[in-house]
């Protein structure tokens, strides 16, 4: 499980958007659906394309959620990455996608 592994991600729509955004953290992140096992502190890059763009961002940070494949309930298998302080810019064109939605009850992939 150690070492750098890069992940890609395109999120299709705002509702996905705001049940991946991890908000709670402090430079923010998002949850990757994956069946990969990664451990808790790995780094990955994440290859990030969002609603309605066709920019792919690059972005760098550490895994802080583990969803392993095979859990239980309603729970989709992935990783939480927390985003580096160089990833800002994400951060906030993500939060301006979802301006006004991010202090409703919706359901998350992690919490």
């Amino acid at each position: 499980m150690a070492g750098k592994k890069a992940l890609s991600l395109t999120i299709k729509d705002t509702q996905t958007l705001l049940s991946a955004y991890m908000p709670m953290l402090e430079r923010g992140g998002l949850f990757v659906p994956t069946q990969e096992r990664y451990g808790l502190g790995q780094e990955v890059y994440l290859f990030l394309t969002l609603p309605e763009e066709n920019e792919r961002f690059s972005v760098t940070g550490q895994v802080v959620w583990v969803s392993p494949p095979g859990v239980t309930g309603h729970r989709v298998p992935g990783i939480g990455i927390h985003f580096s302080a160089d990833d800002q810019a994400v951060r906030d064109h993500i939060e301006s996608l979802l301006a006004g939605k991010l202090n409703r009850d919706a359901p998350t992939y992690t919490l």
